[in-house]
């Protein structure tokens, strides 16, 4: 009985913490992760923002996991979408879907400090950190996992939450098949004369989207994709440049953008596992698929993995199920597949649309933007590609 994650990351820890919620702390749950959050330098440093979708707040909420969340989160009740040198664009406000925010922003390194906290004080989760996996072993009934300290642990599941590429996966003999967009996305925050406050803004141009999300009053965190031509190019802006082009491409509705902070630039994929269960052995998150961040959906996509697989091992352990037999976790990846495959389907849509400067695509684009502005069914499918919202029915 119980479960092993590796991967502590937002998907691994959630997912610890909702078996634990949902279960009332009855199976063993074993988290291996390799960096404290805060001692680690990448984390202190960690500049990067995630956008919750209301659903996904909602979710969290029902497992108690959003209130200490909140006290750190800015929500986004209204969203302004815009294509470069074109005037149309859509304006998607929370009061018009009924619902009191479209999104929430947290830093992601305090959301993962915040989610370390709980997952130290929730019974029935054994917290392995700072610690990696060395060697895993699958018998008929079990995995068995040598630690680099050298501690074995044994379980009847394990959970690869490891992120792109899982290297647990991997070792399992799962192949991955990648798709590169020949973009990069630069991630910092910045500070603008007019504060966003509620407001998100998403910009498309030829190379790709520049999406900005209110974080403080103070700042606000940014998105921006660039073709992987230019990346010398953009990594050799000093601060002066990269404001001054920033502020040519989004343009003049907060003002003067004044200040940026540390720059880090991510090659974007699409990656995407063969299968996402193996003998004894699970994948969710972005160890299943690596979404574009047009989708805004990786975190958004990643907890519904982790809801659906909670859902199953609570009951399945309520049955006295063998929790890694075939069976529960084919219950599994039968749910997920159809919601992994259609948000892969609208992230390429969306990558071709908006990231191309064909002269008839540009123009698709442009009528589309000022119909959704009028038409409530397409402001609603673009709420959920550019915030990963999620509908409370979803």
């Amino acid at each position: 009985m119980g479960v092993i994650i590796v991967g502590g990351g937002m998907v691994g820890s959630t997912l610890a913490l909702a078996v634990a919620f949902l279960t009332r702390g009855q199976i063993p749950i074993r988290l291996i992760e390799a960096f404290v959050p805060d001692q680690n330098a990448s984390f202190s440093d960690d500049k990067r923002a995630i956008a919750l979708a209301h659903g996904t707040c909602q979710q969290l909420e029902r497992l108690g996991i959003w209130k200490p969340l909140s006290h750190d989160a800015t929500p986004i009740t209204n969203i302004h979408v815009s294509d470069q040198g074109q005037c149309g664009f859509v304006h998607l406000r929370a009061q018009d879907h009924h619902i009191p925010f479209l999104g929430q922003v947290l830093s992601l390194k305090t959301a993962q400090n915040r989610l370390f906290s709980l997952l130290k004080s929730t019974p029935g989760i054994q917290l392995y950190c700072p610690a990696q996996v060395l060697q895993i072993s699958r018998t008929q009934k079990m995995v068995r996992v040598t630690l680099n300290h050298g501690e074995t642990l044994e379980a009847p599941l394990l959970i690869a939450a490891d992120g792109s590429h899982s290297s647990l996966a991997q070792a399992c003999h799962i192949q991955y098949q990648k798709k590169d967009y020949q973009q990069f996305a630069v991630t910092t925050h910045i500070r603008t004369e007019k504060a966003l406050g509620s407001c998100a803004f998403e910009r498309f141009t030829s190379e790709g989207p520049l999406a900005l999300l209110p974080i403080s009053q103070e700042e606000s965190a940014l998105v921006w994709c660039h073709s992987q031509a230019n990346r010398f190019l953009v990594e050799a802006w000093n601060d002066a440049d990269f404001l001054q082009q920033l502020q040519n491409t989004f343009g003049w509705r907060l003002g003067k953008i004044l200040k940026v902070g540390p720059r880090y630039s991510t090659p974007l994929y699409l990656t995407f596992a063969s299968r996402h269960i193996s003998h004894r052995l699970a994948l969710v998150g972005n160890s299943a698929q690596t979404l574009h961040p047009v989708s805004g959906q990786g975190f958004n996509l990643g907890l519904r993995d982790t809801m659906t697989l909670a859902q199953i091992l609570a009951e399945a352990a309520a049955k006295g199920d063998d929790l890694g037999e075939y069976s529960v976790l084919n219950q599994y990846q039968r749910q997920r597949q159809k919601d992994q495959q259609n948000m892969i389907t609208l992230t390429e849509g969306l990558v071709h649309l908006f990231s191309n400067a064909l002269k008839p695509l540009v123009v698709a684009r442009h009528l589309g933007l000022m119909t959704m502005e009028e038409g409530p069914f397409f402001a609603q499918l673009l709420s959920r590609s550019t915030l990963g919202w999620s509908h409370p029915r979803d």
